[in-house]
């Protein structure tokens, strides 16, 4: 490459400022899974934290996670029980992975949203830019 041309493109970088990318603060943080185990059993002992900060169902978060680690789970307070050993990693992954597709409007990434269902569809009705995306079955 040129250098004049690197020179510019360093120019412009430093006039623009950091890559929206990088700068781009989320404001909704998911808590770290508190994971205990018993046994057999996997107790994620701050589940009923994840439902409330995502504006969401606890039975349709918790039938997603047991769908996910094909396993049983149940509701047990605000803690959920899950037949198996899992780790906290597994935790993180599935959460971010239904915050990303369940939560999270895919035009403008907020978090405000909600799911709608129509007939045998279900969609992502964004509550900041009016977007409705169809999503697959929770």
């Amino acid at each position: 490459m040129d250098s004049s041309y690197k020179s510019l493109l360093q120019r412009v970088r430093t006039s623009l400022g950091e890559s929206n990318e990088k700068s781009k603060v989320t404001r909704l943080e998911l808590p770290m899974p508190e994971v205990q185990w018993i046994g057999n059993k996997t107790i994620l002992r701050n589940f009923m934290e994840y439902p409330r900060t995502l504006r969401r169902d606890p039975d349709k978060v918790l039938v997603f996670l047991a769908k996910e680690m094909a396993t049983a789970a149940s509701l047990d307070g605000d803690r959920a029980i899950f037949i198996g050993r899992r780790d906290k990693q597994s935790f993180i992954v599935l959460l971010n992975r239904y915050m990303r597709e369940l939560v999270l409007c895919p035009v403008c990434e907020s978090p405000d949203s909600h799911l709608e269902k129509m007939n045998r569809l279900q969609f992502l009705v964004c509550e900041a830019c009016g977007a409705r995306s169809a999503v697959r079955k929770a």
